[in-house]
């Protein structure tokens, strides 16, 4: 039970991940980039996220891990929301409710 509670941890990570990764993509040339605390900060996180999905895997199945991995998405669409002010369409929020469904009758 635990390492399914990792899970929306993990994907949760590799969300915010990505949003950093967002922030730190206008600076400029490779140099400004590599001085970007953004830039550490996703790639920080996605280690992170990679080492609790390693952690994850040794004890549930493949077939289960990866498609619960979609629930980023669902993150992913949280985070552009309230931080980037990306507005919610319905085709979106479609997309999430099949997302959950398939997660749903992944994990039972």
């Amino acid at each position: 039970m635990l390492y399914y509670a990792i899970l929306p941890v993990m994907t949760l990570m590799g969300a915010v991940a990505s949003f950093f990764l967002k922030k730190a993509a206008p600076s400029g040339g490779l140099v400004a980039l590599m001085e970007n605390v953004y830039f550490y900060l996703g790639g920080g996180l996605y280690f992170l996220a990679a080492v609790l999905n390693i952690i994850v895997l040794r004890h549930l199945d493949y077939s289960i891990v990866l498609p619960l991995t979609s629930i980023t998405y669902v993150w992913t669409m949280v985070i552009a929301y309230f931080a980037l002010h990306e507005k919610i369409t319905l085709k979106k929020i479609a997309g999430v409710i099949l997302i959950f469904v398939g997660a749903a009758v992944i994990a039972v």
